[in-house]
């Protein structure tokens, strides 16, 4: 099998050239050996085949407070879908996000596959189908309506704080755009910025 590989700081790209599946990898504050990138591109290949196209993957490996987390982010023409792991073992954590990944296929493949039904780099038969989530649907059950402020993205944190909410929508003044900033789980915060 051939391999591409290409190196910038600490992101890697790697992938077989008769496979669909780009696997870009990162790593932040984790020294990655050799044998744990192969294991990662190892793992992930197998949802390969649930692809058509040309898809990419994004795996970013963390140490953070003696914990180490493992993200993954498939994007397949606008279907997305994202895992993550915090783990003692970096190494189980690899198969929990592949078994994470290739659960929301499965469980959510009808809706998916009526929502993306043009999207011809899934392979919809390929996904096995489970029944888990023929029944649930998706209610909303309270709708709100607000006006969107400007304001700077530190102003909406502010604001988020104040109201003891987990994430605020806000229109950012520097960028003209609606952007979300929310609050991660290791305390810090994140900004959502969208692109029309």
């Amino acid at each position: 099998m051939k391999y591409k590989l290409s190196l910038r700081g600490d992101k890697m790209t790697r992938y077989q050239e008769d496979r669909n599946m780009v696997i870009n990898i990162s790593t932040k504050n984790f020294n990655a050996s050799d044998h744990l990138l192969s294991m990662v591109e190892g793992k992930l290949t197998r949802l390969d085949k649930y692809f058509s196209n040309e898809i990419e993957t994004n795996v970013t490996l963390s140490a953070e407070r003696g914990r180490q987390k493992i993200e993954a982010t498939i994007n397949a023409d606008g279907a997305i879908f994202r895992a993550e792991e915090t783990t003692q073992d970096i190494y189980s954590g690899i198969d929990r996000i592949v078994d994470k990944l290739g659960s929301q296929m499965s469980k959510y493949k009808r809706k998916i596959a009526s929502r993306h039904k043009d999207n011809k780099s899934i392979r919809f038969d390929d996904i096995p189908d489970t029944s888990e989530a023929d029944g649930e649907s998706f209610e909303i059950v309270r709708r709100k309506t607000y006006e969107l402020l400007p304001m700077t993205p530190e102003e909406a944190i502010l604001q988020m704080e104040l109201l003891s909410h987990s994430f605020f929508v806000f229109l950012d003044m520097e960028r003209d755009q609606a952007s979300v900033v929310y609050k991660r789980n290791d305390g810090k915060y994140g900004l959502l910025e969208t692109t029309s």
